[in-house]
């Protein structure tokens, strides 16, 4: 699906991508992770021809990169300023129906697949919000069915109800045998998508499977938060409210079954519980910010 091999990139006497090599067989979700001017848009430019590099090569789903007929399977979702503010959603989606010879009656499904149908017309992009961008951008992607689908901080701009939206579309397309490299800041989102993360690091790509960093974050919405939290924080566990009055704290702290049990021992009634995994922000703190985890 993906083979780049030692590849490098310079801009003037900066060498920016050190020898960067990895390769991808099944369909499988990577991030790419790493701080600004760590090379994660340079890579991806380079892996799509829009920028040339120095050294190395790359293939794309069994062709290499140079060959056009590579973007009949593979899509690159940039960020907005590609886009044409005078024209329509619709207008862009047509533009790549024409190209690629995709029968137009794609546009509607994919419209409704991304929830952009109210307004994909009459609206010219100069009046959307970032957030109707990124819906636009999101459905351009993902109109031609792609084999690999790269892209570039496509959370930018998404309030909550659409990021949670824009997740469960990859992980759907994943599903359906899409691989899937997206570069991203926001790791809570990361750790949502996958454990397989490519952290970029002056220059170089440090391959990561975090399983072995991940840990459950618990929220549990209580009858009496304030009355919870000093029963526990009076056992010494480390738990902490968050604004929507949820008490919050890690299983690699302590079990979710402690602190269920201490509630009701002290008839403290649990209204819900959601969890979530996290890794991705651990691993991240000691790579780029020295700091170990406990």
């Amino acid at each position: 699906m993906v083979q780049v091999k030692d590849l490098k990139k310079k801009y003037k006497k900066e060498w920016v991508l050190k020898g960067v090599s990895f390769e991808l067989h099944d369909p499988e979700i990577v991030a790419l992770v790493g701080p600004n001017g760590s090379g994660k848009t340079t890579l991806l430019n380079c892996m799509t021809n829009l920028l040339a590099y120095d050294e190395g090569s790359i293939t794309l789903v069994e062709k290499h990169h140079k060959d056009p007929k590579v973007f009949y399977d593979v899509s690159y979702l940039q960020d907005n300023r590609i886009l044409y503010g005078n024209l329509t959603a619709y207008d862009h989606l047509k533009f790549i129906c024409r190209v690629q010879k995709i029968p137009a009656s794609k546009i509607q499904e994919v419209v409704e697949r991304v929830g952009m149908e109210s307004y994909v017309k009459g609206r010219s992009v100069q009046s959307f919000s970032l957030g109707m961008k990124q819906h636009l951008l999101l459905a351009m992607a993902i109109l031609n069915d792609p084999k690999l689908l790269l892209m570039d901080e496509p959370l930018n701009g998404l309030d909550p109800t659409s990021a949670i939206n824009m997740r469960n579309i990859l992980l759907e397309l994943h599903k359906e045998g899409t691989t899937i490299i997206i570069s991203s800041h926001n790791l809570d989102e990361v750790d949502r998508l996958t454990n397989k993360i490519y952290f970029m690091k002056d220059g170089q790509i440090l391959e990561e499977n975090l399983e072995s960093y991940a840990t459950k974050k618990y929220y549990l919405t209580v009858n009496d938060p304030q009355r919870a939290e000093i029963i526990l924080k009076n056992l010494s566990f480390p738990l902490t409210i968050n604004l929507e009055k949820q008490l919050v704290f890690e299983d690699s702290h302590i079990s979710i079954q402690e602190v269920i049990s201490q509630l009701n021992q002290h008839d403290i009634l649990i209204e819900d519980i959601e969890n979530t995994r996290v890794g991705a922000e651990k691993r991240y703190r000691e790579l780029f910010e020295g700091v170990r985890s406990i």
